[in-house]
């Protein structure tokens, strides 16, 4: 059988996008490891990176309507945010105790047609507003802050490059999942929506937002944590887990 004259082209093209982009699978690592535990190990973070990188550059089609980069970006930091899914840090009761509330503040909202108050999830669930606290805070401490805890890649969201959107339907469903979130940030309570935008808009770590807001780097924790439990909570349908 003749062999293609293409195939090494496309390999010396593929090897070069990876040496040219090896930084930037540093620069993804880096920026994570920003909001992550200190038992996360950055090169751990890396090297998942680089096998993103890797299949990045097999699959980049220039047809897809963006840069190499971006779709790299896409690739690199979903391939970090699996590997960090595969060794899960956090206890189990962790999210058995986030997955409750989550449903308990979608019954609220269901039943009153507003914001879930904290004293009202708290007795709702049996627990004290300090053990109540106490979770958000355990959430915040075990979790990747970012709309993937959604089910979902943002960035891969916002430029149609999702595994599921091969087809008209699947463009549709994701421009109506886009409507829906952006929807559910706007109806998020007032200072949840403005740490929220503080932190994914303006790019701003806890600390940061804590002195914008004259609160503490903790309390914002709290509040990242129970924006995206809330969110979780009324996304329910979309992403179709607890």
């Amino acid at each position: 059988m003749a062999s293609n004259p293409y195939k090494n082209v496309r390999s010396d093209e593929s090897d070069a996008m990876i040496v040219k982009h090896a930084p930037l699978v540093k620069r993804i690592a880096y920026h994570l490891m920003a909001r992550l535990p200190s038992s996360v190990v950055v090169d751990d973070l890396i090297q998942a990176g680089m096998v993103g990188l890797l299949e990045a550059s097999r699959n980049y089609k220039p047809d897809l309507g963006a840069s190499f980069e971006t779709y790299s970006g896409i690739r690199i930091r979903g391939a970090m945010l699996d590997e960090l899914r595969r060794n899960d840090w956090a206890p189990k009761s962790v999210h058995r105790k986030t997955r409750e509330m989550a449903k308990v503040v979608r019954e609220i909202e269901a039943r009153t047609g507003r914001d879930a108050r904290d004293d009202e999830v708290a007795k709702k669930m049996e627990i004290t507003i300090d053990e109540y606290y106490k979770i958000l805070q355990d959430s915040s401490n075990t979790r990747i802050y970012g709309l993937e805890e959604l089910g979902v890649d943002d960035d891969a969201i916002e430029l149609g490059l999702t595994d599921r959107n091969t087809g008209p339907f699947e463009s549709i469903s994701s421009e109506r999942f886009k409507g829906k979130l952006t929807e559910a940030i706007a109806g998020l309570p007032e200072r949840e929506k403005m740490v929220v935008t503080l932190y994914y808009d303006s790019e701003l770590n806890l600390r940061e937002i804590g002195s914008v807001l004259g609160v503490s780097e903790s309390r914002i924790s709290q509040l990242l944590s129970q924006a995206m439990i809330r969110l979780r909570a009324r996304m329910k349908e979309w992403i179709g887990r607890e």
